[in-house]
């Protein structure tokens, strides 16, 4: 199927979506939306989908939201910003998040407001050399949405979230992997490349496994210590009786390589 403002194809168990609105640095507007809505549902119900890359085509990432979209004219009532973070924004970090298969995103050039946070909401994140990521929104006396208030000070702190928030500085790729923004730095030329390569070595991978993992994080920021111990072992268990742990040991005993299902 073909779409207007993204791109999308499945191969060797990896979905990869691009979004492709390079003129206006792959903005949203509420139709790119529904377009990256449809199908992320469709990697996550999608057995043959073992792992999901997001990129970007053309010299950046995500610049966030498209103001052209929103824009409201002399006299009018001024857009519902709520309306749209409840319906647009806050529905795509879920998606992310809570997708029971590994999320990359590979930056490529500036990933800048809601750009910039759905970035950091996925689980592996490689970026080009010349990639920057920007918390924009101060600059129009917005807050950081897309998950961007709850991601950031686990990323990199309350200080560091703070000041990025506040003054919205162009945080460079070799800076946001020194702070434990992102995972990796890549030459620009090899940033597709290595993205598409984890996508793909992930995607044999014990991804119910990774699933758990997932799980199990998002989860620590609100329990206990003992409440974590206690959903590790719930979840230990539930591990234990995949296909994929029975397929493991099985290999490992055989002194051959496993083949996992995602089970």
């Amino acid at each position: 199927m073909s779409y207007k403002n993204i791109e999308f194809s499945i191969d060797k168990g990896v979905a990869v979506l691009k979004l492709n609105r390079p003129d206006a640095l792959n903005s949203f507007t509420a139709e790119m939306h529904g377009e990256v809505r449809e199908v992320l549902t469709q990697a996550s119900e999608d057995k043959l989908v073992r792992a999901v890359l997001i990129t970007g085509n053309g010299r950046g990432f995500c610049a966030g939201q498209d103001l052209n979209d929103r824009s409201v004219a002399p006299g009018e009532a001024l857009p519902d910003l709520g309306d749209s973070v409840e319906k647009f924004y806050s529905p795509l970090i879920l998606q992310i998040t809570t997708m029971q298969k590994p999320v990359i995103c590979a930056v490529n050039g500036v990933a800048a407001g809601a750009g910039a946070n759905i970035a950091l909401a996925c689980d592996i994140v490689i970026a080009g050399r010349s990639a920057s990521f920007i918390e924009s929104f101060c600059k129009l006396g917005l807050i950081p949405d897309s998950g961007g208030t709850w991601h950031l000070p686990r990323l990199v702190g309350m200080a560091r979230a703070k000041g990025l928030a506040m003054l919205g500085p162009k945080v460079s790729a070799e800076q946001a992997e020194a702070w434990g923004m992102i995972w990796q730095v890549v030459d620009n030329d090899e940033l597709m490349s290595t993205a598409l390569g984890l996508a793909e070595q992930m995607a044999t991978q014990p991804t119910r496994g990774f699933a758990f993992t997932k799980e199990a994080f998002a989860a620590s920021a609100a329990n206990t210590l003992e409440q974590q111990l206690e959903l590790e072992r719930d979840l230990m268990r539930a591990a234990g009786k995949t296909h994929d742990y029975q397929e493991g040991v099985k290999a490992f005993l055989e002194k051959r390589t496993p083949t996992y299902k995602g089970e």
